[in-house]
């Protein structure tokens, strides 16, 4: 469910819900870098595992503080739902083998073209619409992804064909990520209508589904038993490191909290505009903290994919508002309709009135004497109050 609304002024603070959304979402990116290329951490799975676990103990703590709230594990929708786990797990993965490899900069834009494989498996599975505008903000997220993309290509690409193996293996997972990213969501999308679920139900799910996928995958691929963890885990390094992988893993929830939060305190407008600013700040994170060169590639990739996906926002954002006004417009369509088809009066007491003379209204003989308006509350039986 969403974040339920606790009193004081910082909790219902619209500024301070974007600023935790940012803020975690900047964390959340820096820190799993920082695990997995500055301590040369190779056991991706273990690390999603964790962060995995991590966000199942602070779920349950903030559920016992009342800041959230989510349904209890149910048998028969927890098989129903294990699917889309698996699509979550294929997507992280793939996400984590990519910022491994890939600078931050890099990562983000190329990041972006995961919108283009969502918004065109919209169409083709749901019937939504391309708009002139949707379409500059697709070229230009290509051009971005290419003109950051071209320096850092450059380097990678061998003059010995012979040499292709020196090709940086980020892009393929990049690749990988985007087309596991679209298919998450658009499965996802096709499948929750069935399940009811709120923010913080399918977060639960996930995180609590996934977790022994993970461990199951990470004992089984990445060396527990030929020494690996030992490596990883080495003396010299374990402290810093495991603060490093609980702070991910606070990170990876955290940006689950601040999502329900921004979305609470203001808009779905206002939500989607956060969610392409932010870029530009995350991106920026990779310069700042992790030491990524600001190339020019670098630096207009950053520029053209933060206009790009101020573009699709908009869009996406006037699309909603003209689908609501078309519901809207047809519904008092119907109702003024339906309302013409019931006759007041009769021919004959219509006549009566434009004479002058002083009548009586009565229903209409043809519709029933006993009145079907519906109550202004009803008893809901599952015994759930709407949110």
């Amino acid at each position: 469910m969403t974040a339920p609304a606790p009193q004081g002024a910082i909790a219902n603070s619209a500024t301070f819900s974007i600023l935790a959304y940012c803020s975690s979402s900047i964390l959340m990116t820096v820190t799993n870098k920082m695990v997995l290329s500055r301590f040369d951490f190779n056991m991706n799975f273990l690390l999603l595992t964790i962060q995995a676990a991590v966000a199942i103990v602070l779920l349950a703590l903030f559920r016992k503080l009342n800041l959230i709230n989510y349904r209890r594990v149910n048998k028969e929708e927890a098989k129903k739902w294990f699917p889309i786990s698996l699509a979550l797990v294929a997507m992280i993965y793939t996400g984590s083998k990519s910022l491994q490899f890939l600078s931050i900069p890099i990562y983000t834009i190329f990041k972006n073209l995961t919108i283009i494989l969502i918004a065109y498996g919209e169409v083709l599975w749901f019937g939504s619409k391309v708009t002139p505008i949707m379409l500059l903000s697709f070229l230009i997220m290509v051009l971005s992804s290419v003109i950051a993309g071209w320096s850092d290509i450059g380097t990678f690409v061998p003059k010995d064909p012979t040499d292709l193996i020196q090709f940086n293996p980020g892009y393929m997972w990049m690749a990988l990520n985007c087309l596991s990213s679209a298919g998450y969501v658009l499965y996802m999308r096709k499948r929750i209508k069935f399940f009811n679920f709120k923010d913080f139900d399918t977060v639960y799910y996930n995180n609590l589904l996934s977790f022994p996928v993970m461990l199951f995958l990470s004992v089984c691929l990445e060396g527990w038993t030929s020494g690996e963890l030992s490596r990883t885990f080495s003396p010299d390094v374990r402290s810093a490191l495991c603060v490093a992988v609980l702070l991910s893993g606070a990170s990876s929830f955290l940006i689950s909290y601040g999502s329900a939060w921004c979305v609470r305190c203001t808009s779905s407008t206002t939500y989607s505009m956060v969610g392409a600013l932010n870029k530009l700040p995350v991106a920026a994170s990779g310069i700042l903290f992790m030491g990524d060169p600001a190339t020019m590639g670098n630096v207009l990739g950053i520029l053209f994919g933060f206009i790009a996906g101020l573009l699709y926002s908009y869009s996406k954002t006037e699309q909603a508002q003209q689908n609501f006004a078309a519901q809207a417009a047809g519904s008092n369509l119907s109702a003024n309709s339906t309302a013409s088809k019931v006759p007041l009066l009769s021919e004959q007491e219509s006549s009566n009135a434009d004479d002058g003379v002083i009548i009586e209204l009565t229903a209409p003989s043809n519709l029933p004497s006993k009145t079907t308006a519906l109550p202004l509350y009803k008893h809901n039986p599952d015994g759930k109050s709407a949110d």
